[in-house]
């Protein structure tokens, strides 16, 4: 057991090595890591399964700094434990362009940073999904391969964040036991005393979710180490109330909110040094601190020798299958299956919804790829996103592939992300498109994290009908597609669907978002084509008979209406031509020479969408002819709602003629 001076000093350079990192940076929020330090000693020496020279291996603890905030603590712990990424010039570089110390931890930067977090209860919702995977696999492979722990520090932020309780009911009602919350309980936010904004008794709201919980003294070691004992043995999850001072030594400073979010100074500095007997220059710590830390960090990783002796000692079949999965590569064979289903497809030529082709193509996918792990909020029969493979995980069996993630958007999608980081599973869930709303911000972080997240969002248009203006989206294809790195498929038919879920579970750095129909649709591929056409983003679908005087853009459902005003057309002498355009985000990534040709030089051009405009103008220039939404829907049946807002085959062909006729005299 290390004494308590020992314990102090460790946890001292943690204080120091982020007071001066701020202080050099002059930005940053001191006061977590001031607070925090003796919880992060106690984990990072006591507990965490870890191995800095192989920060990758997938049996290791995940800890989580949900109150992200508070990076220069992860920093300093990846620093002091010997993660090759954080050197002392990285934290001496803090907040600076082009190092991995970022003002926020970032996924990506660093090997031990195992998400990216800042936006309060991203972190704990994450962690979740962490939680989540850990049993799942366990369910699948056993304590051998898989037995570890999820460790989370909040903030009292993250857990006034909304998400929070979406993250935590779920957590409790899944009985996500290895899941540890520590949570910074310093009763300060940037406004000032937490009293000004808050009186939850957080113990209590979060027991009635089904946690354990616990309160200590956040800076007594031993009581924090007796209470990550007990919570490890415990078979729900649990919140570990550790009461701290923020900016902890600071001798003016500490307990306020001046210590939050801005740097201590030098005099404050300088009478911290002297508070807690650091008696070093910045960024300075002791060899025989530096060499604690270092041996703490060697001890940790003899568990993952042991592991890598289980998973050596395991049947070849089952290791071969855990490695695949932990890579994250699909199985063998997996294009094959889609190239049988294609020909299937195209002789049959269904005429179903894309949200009921997107099942069609999942219970196929799902046959051939076992990791894929299901869900919806509350919408499974709408959503369509549940095949004859996945049966319910339910509290305490994990064997199933399904997650009923209730009426909590925000929650299920950053679980996802927590899944996905996790590795070795491929979430999907669904909900309404228009619901995307709620759901955004973690979706944001898994186009800035780069993962394989797959939201599944039906009902994509006013086609849904008699619900309304409140669920029918008209700016969310275009609020998504603003996303950077995220690719948003609108399939026309159900092969188009297939391409574009093969496109979304092949693509492992870009989440998915695939917008799904309610209403039927017509096969638009009638022929079997081998090569994924949905992969150029936008392709020609039908020629002009002669040269095209007509070029008709279109997604999704309006394709077909894209089709039928060709049809009319030609039969009136303007030869036409349709592109469909399943994928925005992949047209941008073709050659120069593919997205000239491809758009072409019809003098009229027309995108059809039941959508707004924005976006559009790329295919059809700024003086294009538009046919879609200028405003919110409205509640009628979706016969009524097409014709009342004009997105017909036939409002395309009178809106080209007249241009036609205006360009001729």
């Amino acid at each position: 057991m290390t004494s308590r001076e020992k314990h102090d000093r460790m946890a001292n350079a943690i204080r120091f090595l982020s007071m001066d990192a701020v202080e050099k940076a002059n930005s940053g929020h001191p006061g977590l890591p001031m607070g925090a330090a003796d919880i992060a000693t106690v984990l990072y020496t006591r507990f965490m399964k870890h191995d800095p020279q192989n920060p990758h291996w997938p049996d290791r603890d995940r800890f989580v700094l949900s109150a992200g905030h508070g990076s220069m603590l992860l920093y300093s712990l990846l620093y002091l434990t010997g993660y090759e990424d954080i050197t002392l010039d990285q934290i001496k570089n803090f907040r600076q362009l082009g190092y991995r110390t970022a003002g926020h931890p970032e996924y990506g930067h660093a090997a031990g940073i195992e998400t990216t977090t800042g936006p309060l209860g991203q972190g704990i919702a994450n962690a979740v999904g962490m939680a989540l995977a850990e049993r799942i696999l366990n369910a699948k492979f056993g304590d051998e391969l898989v037995d570890h722990y999820t460790y989370v520090l909040s903030g009292d932020g993250c857990l006034m964040e909304g998400i929070s309780q979406e993250a935590i009911a779920l957590a409790g009602h899944l009985k996500l036991n290895k899941l540890i919350v520590m949570w910074d309980d310093n009763n300060i936010t940037i406004d000032g005393d937490l009293s000004l904004t808050d009186s939850t008794d957080q113990l209590a709201r979060v027991a009635a979710s089904g946690w354990n919980t616990a309160r200590v003294d956040g800076h007594d070691p031993e009581a924090i180490a007796g209470a990550i004992e007990a919570a490890r043995r415990s078979d729900r999850p649990t919140l570990i109330a550790c009461k701290t001072t923020i900016g902890f030594g600071a001798p003016t400073k500490s307990g306020t909110s001046k210590v939050h979010g801005s740097p201590l100074g030098a005099e404050e500095i300088a009478g911290a040094r002297k508070a807690l007997g650091w008696d070093y220059p910045p960024f300075e710590v002791p060899s025989d601190i530096l060499d604690a830390w270092r041996v703490s960090g060697l001890n940790a990783c003899k568990k993952r020798n042991e592991w890598e002796a289980r998973l050596a000692a395991a049947d070849a079949e089952i290791r071969a299958e855990f490695e695949r999965r932990m890579r994250g590569e699909l199985p063998g064979g997996f294009d094959a299956v889609i190239a049988e289903y294609k020909q299937k497809l195209a002789a049959d030529k269904p005429k179903v919804a894309t949200r009921k082709s997107s099942e069609m193509a999942l219970e196929v996918i799902n046959a051939v790829v076992p990791e894929t792990i299901g869900g919806s909020a509350d919408l499974t029969g709408s959503n369509n996103t549940k095949t004859s493979q996945t049966k319910p995980i339910a509290p305490g069996d994990y064997s199933g592939r399904y997650v009923y993630y209730g009426i909590r958007e925000h929650g299920m999608a950053a679980a996802m992300n927590g899944m996905t980081l996790h590795g070795g599973v491929i979430p999907y869930g669904g909900t309404f498109l228009t619901f995307s709303d709620y759901a955004r911000p973690a979706m944001r972080l898994a186009s800035l994290m780069g993962i394989r997240s797959i939201f599944v969002m039906t009902h994509d248009s006013i086609g849904l009908g008699e619900d309304g203006p409140t669920h029918q989206p008209v700016e969310h294809l275009a609020a998504l597609r603003a996303i950077p790195n995220h690719n948003v498929f609108r399939p026309a038919d159900a092969t188009e669907a297939t391409e574009c879920w093969q496109l979304a579970l092949e693509t492992t750095k870009t989440p998915s978002t695939l917008a799904l129909t309610r209403q039927n649709l017509p096969a638009v591929r009638t022929e079997y084509v081998e090569e994924n056409l949905c992969a150029y983003g936008a392709y020609e679908l039908a020629t002009a008979e002669g040269e095209a005087e007509v070029t008709i853009f279109a997604s999704g459902s309006e394709v077909e209406i894209a089709l039928a005003a060709r049809d009319q057309l030609q039969a009136r002498g303007h030869p036409a031509r349709v592109v469909s355009v399943p994928c925005f985000e992949l047209f941008e990534q073709q050659s120069d020479s593919y997205k000239a040709a491809l758009i072409g030089d019809a003098p009229v051009k027309i995108a059809i969408e039941a959508a707004i405009r924005m976006g559009w103008d790329r295919f059809i220039g700024v003086d294009g002819i538009f046919i879609g939404m200028h405003g919110f829907g409205a509640s009628a049946p979706i016969e009524q709602l097409y014709q009342h807002f004009g997105i017909t085959a036939e409002a395309a062909v009178q809106a080209a003629e007249a241009r036609l006729s205006k360009k001729s005299n």
